[in-house]
């Protein structure tokens, strides 16, 4: 008989679960949000469409942090028996699928709307484009800031 309540498991599987919502949640609005942008663009200037589908790009990875977060929180949850799941293994992987779901969701927010307004401004002014991605780039490290937090958290569960 296991010593940690039964209920240690949910909590794990809402960290999987929450990593994987936000960030694709921040993943979709970023690639909408771009696309929208894209396809505005793309009436004006045709040549530049393949160029300026960075954005949507940067905004497809924000998915996979989630995902690799929620992959490894996954792999530690055993049905088997003799397999011990803690409590604070459980919290602990909560904190970590809302640190990248969370930072994942925000960094798809800041993509779609850089995205946006920066194809836009591409079409009209091409010396954008650099400025753009830049911007760009520091709204996406706001997700690697988060997947770097949660798989220290999720290191810390493991060692526990």
């Amino acid at each position: 008989m296991s010593s940690e309540p039964i209920y240690s498991h949910f909590f794990g599987v809402m960290g999987a679960s929450a990593a994987m919502i936000f960030s694709a949640l921040g993943a979709a609005y970023g690639t909408a949000k771009s696309g929208v942008g894209i396809a505005a663009m793309s009436v004006m200037r045709p040549d530049l469409v393949m160029k300026c589908i960075i954005p949507v790009v940067m905004a497809g990875i924000i998915a996979i942090y989630g995902l690799v977060v929620a992959v490894l929180i996954a792999g530690k949850l055993g049905s088997n028996s003799d397999r011990q799941y803690s409590l604070f293994g459980g919290l602990v992987h909560l904190g970590a699928g809302l640190a990248v779901g969370l930072s994942g969701l925000a960094a798809g927010l800041a993509i779609g709307i850089v995205g946006d307004a920066g194809v836009r401004g591409t079409a009209q002014q091409p010396r954008l484009f650099v400025g753009m991605i830049l911007v760009l780039i520091f709204a996406e490290v706001l997700g690697l800031y988060g997947l770097i937090v949660a798989i220290y958290l999720y290191t810390k569960a493991s060692n526990a």
